[in-house]
Formats: C-alpha cells, structure tokens, sequence
C-alpha cells in the first residue's frame, strides 16, 4: 500500500483558513471561511491533512493543531469514502497524536478517536481498540486515565459496536473481567471509569457481562460506600440500569438496593442524589413491579418531597428571578429557538376497534406518521414542559422528584395521596417559604395521577393557591401559577354558579394578575397556566372576553422579547377556545390594534414575525365573512404582507441556489405566510376574490413556484392552501388548476421520501376536495382521474404508507369516485378492502361521509368489485354513528340488494363475519 502524504500547497491553504479563523469575529468574515472549510470537504483527503496537521506539525502551536483535530471529529464521517491510503493514515495518525506531550493535543485526538472508532466501528480498527484496553496497565496514571476517557465514552455512546466478534473472538470477553478488576483500583477515576462502563452493557444485554453478572453486582455493593462521589453516582446508575433492563437480577436483594437508594437520594453530593432519585422514576414507571414499590410508598414519597427544595446552587443559579425585573431587556441566550412545521391534513379515530387495527407508527417532526425503519433513522419528540420550564436550569434532583411523584401518583393514585397528606400539610403551611414552594410544585406533580382523591381537597387547596398568588417571593407566585394550571380542568368543570364564583373566576382573576406581573419569571408561568385555562374553560369564557382581552393587551405593552412570544401563544389559544365569540367587533377592536403595531414595527425578515404569523393564523376566524364580520382593512395588508413574504422567500431562495456561498434563506418565514393565507381563505371565502386579483398574477404564479419547491415543509404548506382555497374559493382557483394539478399528481409519489409524506398527505387530500368543487362528470377534471387514481390507489395499497396518507388517498379516491364512477368502478377490487381498512375507524364527518358515498356509487356501478371485500365493507358500514341520511340509504339499499340477489350466499357469507358486525347489521338494516 502507498503511504500518503501531504501536497505543501494544499497543507498551506488549509493552515492558512485555520488561522484566519481565529483571527476575525466579524460574522461575513466567518462565513465565508465557513464556506471555504467545508469546500474542503470536497477533496477526498482533507481529513488526512486535518490528522497531519494535528499530528505531525509539532511546530504549530497547540492551539492551531487542536481545531485541526476538531475540525477532524467533525468531519469523520468523510473516512466512509477515503481510499485506504488515507484511512491508513488517519487511523495511525490519530493512534500517534494521542500519545503527544500536550495535554490539549491528547483530548483532541482522543475525541477523535471515540468519533472514528463509532464510525468506522471496533471491527474494522481493532488495533485502537487493543491499544487502549493495553493502556489500562501503563504505569503513567495520566496515560491510564485518557484510555479509560475514551473507553467510557465510547461504551456510552455505542456499547453494542463493542459487542462483536473480531478475528475470531469477542473484545468484551477480556474487557468485562478487566474493567471489573479495576473497580478495586487506588485511582478513585480508574475505579468511577470501571463502573462506568460497565453499567453501560447493562440495557443491551450484553453476554460477556451477564456470565459475570453476580460477581458485577458484588462490585456494585462493594463501591456503594466508596468516598468518591463519582464512583457512587456510577454505582446509582448502573442499579437503576439493572432495575430497567433485568429487575430479575436486583429482586432477591432489592431490600438492601431500596435502602441503599433511599439513603443515596438524601445524598449530600446532588449528582450521587439525582442518578438515586432516577431509581425511583424507574421503579415507578414499570408496572410489573409496583407491588414491589408499594411497601416502600411511605418512605420513598416524604424523601422524594424534601428532594423539591430548592438547593442552595438552584437559588445561586436563580438569583435573579427574585426580582422586579419586568422592564429589563431579555438577553438573547434567554430565547429558545422555536420550531413551526408547517400544516398538515389529518383525521380524528375512534377509540374502541371491531376488527384488530394496525400496530401504532411512528410519528415525525410535522405530527406525519412515517414509513417504518430502523428505530436510530428517528428521534422522539419529547414534550418537557411538565417539570422542566418551570425554572431555568437543567434537568436536576428537584425536578427528577417532582418527575417520579408525577409517575407514583398515576401508579399509585389515593394510596400515595394518603402517605403524603401530612407531610404536605406540613411543608404547605411552613414558614420557610422554601419548603411552602416545594409543597406547591408537589401538589402539581401529583394532579394528574391522584385527581380523584386529590377532588375532596380541592376546595380548601384552590383558594389556598389563589392566596399564594400573593406571596412576596416570585418563586413561590410562578410555581404556584403551574400547579393552578395543572388543576385548571377541575376549576373549569363546575357548572354551579356556585362552583364558578368559588373558585373558576377567582382562578382565573389571580392567574391574569400574574400575566401582569412585576417579575418575568411569574409573567411566563402566569401566561403559561392561563393558556391552559384557556383550553380548558373552552367557550365557558366568551362572557369574561372584555376584561381577558384587556388584561392581554396590556400584558403587550409590558413584556419583553421571551413573554411576548407565549403572549402570542396565549392570544392564539384563546382564539381557538372561544371561536365564534371573538366575533364581536368590539372585541377586534380591543385586540388588533396592539397586534397591528407589532405587525407594523417588525420588518418582514425579523424572527418576531413568525411568532405573530403564527397569531394571525388562529385570528382570521374572527373576521368571518359568513357571519358579516369582515374587516378590510385589517386582512388587506395582512394578505399584502404574506404575498410579499412568499414573494421574497422564493427569491431568496432562487438566488441561494444560483450562488451557494450565501446562506441558506429560512424557509420558516415562507411556510408561515403560506399557513396564514390559508387561514384567511378559510376566514374570507370569495371575499378574497379583490385581494387576490389586486396581486394577480402573482399570487397563483407564487403557489406554483411554492408546489415545486425543494424544501418539503413549503411543499406540505402549499399543498393546504390549495384544498383550502379549493374550499373557500374554487372559482379563482379553477382557472389555474391545470398548473397545479400538473404538481399535484407528481406530488403524489407512491413511495415518497420521509421528508415529503406531509406534502403528499396534504396534496392527497387537496385532490379530493378539488374533485367536490368540479361535481360529476365534469369534462376538465375527467382528463385527471386516471393519472390520479394510477397514483393514489398505489399509495392507499402501500404496506409500510404511514395510516394518515392511506387515509387522505383514501378519501380521495372516494370523492373521485363520486364524481367519476364510471371511470373509477373498473378498478374497484384493486382497492376496496385496503379503501375499507383505512376508514373503518375515522370518526364521522363530511369528508368521510362524501368518500363512502363515492364507494357505495362505485359498487353501484361494478357490485362485483366489492365480492372479495364484503366483510371489510360491512365493518367500515357498521362503523358509522350517524351516517347522513343519503349515504344510510345507500347502505340500507346496497345491503338488500346482496342479501335479495342471492339468499343463501349472502347467509353463509354472514357467518363468516365476527359476531359484532351480524348483529349490527341486523339491528340496523335487516340483513
């Protein structure tokens, strides 16, 4: 093999951007070198020159061959299509560096070696991975340490890579005795190092450790008491681990392992404390062991309640929040960045199922169900706001124990209620307002689980929050406001005049106080919780509107840069709560004036803008044409706004494409403003008929351009407008839709890629209602059912399709159908059994009803069609609630009609059916 070796010139460029970008913090200047560092990436061995530099150019002062190293983790995955000369040489290169003098060359290489060794994988650089299980055993202590460095980090991110075979033998077997052996080592690192990576075979199972699992447990009780924190946190960890992945291992001694947890979590060190209250989270969300856990409830929830304290490092942290801090400017590390996806059509299920449903699918960024894979192509969205936004650290010992007593309440409901009722009494009515906060955020911790046994309490607790509401510590006012809103259900529930004076309008008064609160921390949670209220209470708050839009008007005025983005949130669901009752013109005029001098100030590409897009889009009901409440001369510039947004977007992105070396435009802005002219064509109908001629002909041209878009949440975006716009005004769109059905077919990809399912969702959807608006027979629509229907059906029969686009294709081919039986009707056994599968458990609305309608014409047109799917039909038929009283009647007609034709067949087919689906049929239509 030949040895690679450096070109001077190329080594020079690369040396020469390096330090150019430590030289400038202007930000052109850093793009462009950006740009120009990835540029490298084009050539096949810029990691080798990265790994040279790092390496072998001790003359370079550390600080250049350490981002060189950088720059080589960052790029690893370019080894994939080096040539063996250059991985070589990498390989070795890195080897070396990591044994270098300096102590920032060593962690920079060993970052790259825990980076290169997952990519490559142990199998194929076996040689890195006998190096660093050989130094282990060198007698340099700082040697020793940075092998175990990287071996911990690298069981922790891949431990299964490390479980393979290699040249005929598995590395774990003498890795496992090995690392177990150094759990007894003097270097109190070595030993946390062993622990830790031990533990991190746990959850895969894997064999080398489970043929020593009891000499590892051993271990584990042998380090509980070690005087080393790190050690005992590892220690923790692995238990819990053991508890999630073979609780099997842990039962015979659990007595021992539940006393030494508990004593853990009291732990002095807070990161010894959270890996322990972990064991607690754990233990409580698997059901199988709860008649384990129960015994312990006692003792476990008064510890579990003194673990939400606030910590003197919490308070440290918070110091700030104590004050009156409305009018101080947000920093921009305070902002969260947010994330909007973009419209997308789905359908409501019905609970209970006749016929078994298929197994859940995963679900995407946009809310889209995706095609099935491999779980490591897909990352859950989590949703932590329970316990996470309600104080500006990380995740920490207080909120893991408000996290566990959550689960334990869902566990163990009433019993639960009934250990912790004196110690909360107790911490609720302290002195110490500390220990009155941590009583307060456990009270909410346990609202979802206990409700019912909590409910008897709740007349004296609600007041008693409403009264904290008041308290001096804006700590104690924000969580308070949480807990308020986590029992905002039962303060709305009541329908007594009774229950709403005691307890509804005082709640909801003292949480608008809070929206205006002096202190932002208390604004945040205060406007946080009355969302919430807001989603709860529903239309219950149309006669409170005035003094609601008010309180949030004024909140306008006094918020900074972060509130102001939930102020919009909290405007938002109020729309959607209240709907028609917002209709008021008095009420527009309390609420758009505030919302139109944010409108005017932000230019069209401030961030801010998206956020009070976003508003807008929920407003437009509001101004419903078809209640008389239209306002000219508020959506006027605001369809103006979005058309100039779309129009911008899309040239921005046009030139981006003709000249890379510019940034990427933000496709957000783009999707937003298509997302509100959807709203307003729900809002406005043919009323947008002067708005969209006074933009023509941009306006259609602009939603061609977005159909074809590359980016797929501008696609998915685009594709609603049309259905909406099909909807609200199809005689502006009819004379445009030969360009748009010409993407909508091609948008309807049978297998598309996972990034376009919402836009082919959406453009599946769009076609139906498109069919509606032409009615039957139409001679222009005729000229697309074929090329529509020879890709729909092909989607609806997809076996790995997610459930939402077999739906939407579904649908569609019904409503097609409706219009065009005869061209549709040939193909009918094709389809009809996956057609019924897909809609047997939609809830009934008007869509489901004109798809069924389009599949009783069609069996009109070809009854034979449906023979091999009857049952399938007669599940989706007695389905139904409420079916309209055409489509019953169809049902009711079609169903004598088999029954009438042939007698006998019809009785020995029905005795193939689930008994369910006989009586039903027979209950309802006499068949």
């Amino acid at each position: 093999m030949n040895v690679w070796s450096p070109q001077q010139q190329d080594l020079d460029e690369i040396l020469t951007t390096i330090y150019e970008s430590t030289s400038s913090t202007n930000q052109s200047v850093q793009r462009a070198i950006t740009h120009k560092l990835n540029n490298f990436t084009h050539a096949s061995d810029y990691i080798a020159y990265l790994a040279y530099i790092l390496s072998a150019l001790t003359q370079q002062e550390d600080r250049i061959r350490t981002i060189a190293g950088y720059l080589l983790k960052n790029n690893a995955r370019l080894v994939l299509r080096g040539s063996p000369e250059v991985v070589a040489f990498v390989k070795a290169a890195i080897l070396h560096a990591f044994r270098d003098p300096s102590d920032m060359i060593r962690n920079a290489a060993a970052q790259d070696i825990v980076a290169f060794l997952g990519i490559l994988e142990p199998k194929n650089w076996p040689e890195c991975l006998l190096l660093l299980v050989n130094q282990l055993d060198d007698q340099d202590q700082v040697h020793q340490e940075a092998a175990f460095n990287v071996l911990e980090k690298a069981c922790e991110d891949y431990p299964r890579k490390l479980d393979v075979e290699i040249n005929g033998s598995f590395p774990l077997n003498f890795m496992v005795p090995k690392f177990i052996m150094l759990t007894e080592h003097p270097n109190a690192k070595i030993r946390s190092h062993a622990v830790a990576c031990l533990s991190y075979f746990v959850p895969i199972n894997a064999n080398a450790l489970y043929a020593h699992i009891d000499t590892f447990i051993a271990c584990l009780f042998k380090r509980a008491s070690d005087e080393e924190p790190q050690v005992r946190r590892h220690v923790c960890q692995a238990l819990v681990l053991l508890l999630a992945s073979r609780p099997d291992k842990l039962l015979p001694e659990l007595t021992n392992v539940a006393e030494y947890m508990l004593f853990s979590t009291k732990d002095k060190n807070e990161v010894v404390a959270l890996e322990a209250c972990e064991f607690w989270l754990t233990f409580a969300e698997d059901p199988e062991l709860a008649q384990y856990l129960h015994p312990l409830l006692p003792r476990v929830a008064p510890v579990l309640l003194d673990c939400m304290v606030y910590s003197d490092d919490d308070l440290l942290w918070l110091e700030g929040d104590e004050e009156d801090d409305a009018a101080v400017p947000d920093k921009e590390s305070d902002i969260k960045p947010r994330h909007y996806g973009g419209k997308s059509h789905g359908f409501e299920r019905e609970g209970d199922t006749l016929v078994a449903s298929d197994a859940p699918k995963k679900v995407g960024a946009y809310g889209e169900e995706q095609f099935d894979g491999d779980d490591d192509e897909f990352e859950d969205e989590m949703d932590d706001d329970d316990f996470a936004d309600e104080m500006s650290t990380e995740w920490n010992l207080r909120k893991c124990a408000a996290a566990a007593l959550d689960v334990l309440a869902v566990r163990f409901s009433s019993d639960l209620l009934n250990v912790m009722l004196e110690p909360l009494k107790n911490k609720l009515w302290n002195t110490d307002w500390l220990q009155r906060e941590s009583a307060i955020l456990a009270l909410g911790a346990i609202a979802e689980g206990c409700i019912e046994a909590v409910e008897p309490h709740l007349p004296m607790l609600i007041p008693y929050l409403i009264q904290s509401l008041n308290d001096p510590k804006p700590l104690v006012r924000s969580i308070t406001c949480w807990t308020l809103g986590r029992y905002a259900s039962w303060c709305t529930a009541g329908t007594t005049e009774d229950h709403k004076a005691q307890f509804f309008i005082p709640t909801m008064e003292g949480l608008l106080r809070m929206v205006l609160d002096n202190n932002k921390r208390v604004q945040e949670a205060g406007c946080s919780a009355f969302a919430t209220l807001e989603e709860d209470a529903g239309a219950g708050l149309a006669p409170y509107l005035e003094p609601v839009l008010r309180n949030l008007v004024f909140a306008f005025d006094k918020y900074q840069h972060k509130n102001m983005l939930i102020l919009y949130d909290a405007v938002g669901t109020l729309a959607d709560a209240v709907g028609p009752a917002l209709q008021n013109p008095m009420y527009v005029e309390i609420l758009m004036p505030p919302l139109n001098r944010k409108w005017s100030k932000l230019k069209d590409d401030d961030e801010d803008l998206i956020p009070l897009l976003e508003v807008r889009i929920t407003l437009p009901g509001i101004c419903h044409y078809r209640h008389g409440f239209c306002f000219p001369s508020v959506l006027g510039p605001v369809f103006e706004r979005c058309v100039n947004i779309a129009r911008t977007s899309i040239v921005q992105y046009q030139t981006w494409q003709q000249n890379p070396e510019l940034d990427e435009p933000d496709k957000t802005f783009l999707v937003v403003a298509l997302d509100l002219l959807s709203g307003l064509t729900q809002g406005l109908g043919m009323a947008l008929k002067p708005f969209i001629e006074s933009n023509q002909p941009a306006f259609f041209q602009l939603l061609v351009l977005c159909l074809k878009h590359p980016q797929a949440p501008v696609r998915q975006s685009a594709y609603a407008l049309v259905g909406d716009l099909a909807m609200a005004c199809f005689p502006l769109l009819r004379q445009h839709m030969p360009q748009v059905m010409q993407e909508l077919i091609l948008q309807l990809d049978p297998e598309p890629k996972v990034e376009f399912i919402s836009a082919c969702n959406n453009a599946a959807w769009s076609v139906g209602e498109v069919a509606l608006r032409y009615g039957r027979d139409e001679p222009e629509f005729s000229q697309w059912v074929e090329p529509l229907i020879s890709r729909l059906v092909p989607l609806l029969l997809h076996p790995k399709a997610p459930r939402s686009l077999h739906e939407n294709a579904a649908v569609s081919i019904g409503r097609i159908g409706l219009m065009h039986p005869r061209m549709v009707a040939p193909v009918l056994p094709d389809f009809a059994q996956a057609w019924c599968q897909a809609l047997y458990e939609i809830r009934d609305n008007e869509e489901k009803d004109s798809a069924f309608r389009g599949l009783c014409t069609l069996v009109q047109v070809n009854p034979m069609g449906i023979a091999k799917s009857l049952m399938w039909f007669c599940n989706a038929i007695v389905r139904w609630n409420q079916p309209s009283e055409e489509l019953n009647s169809m049902f009711q007609a079609l169903l004598t009609g088999f029954k009438t034709h042939d007698p006998q067949g019809w009785a020995a087919q029905m005795q193939t059916f689930p008994p369910v689906i006989q009586e039903r049929l027979a209950q309802r239509y006499g068949v």
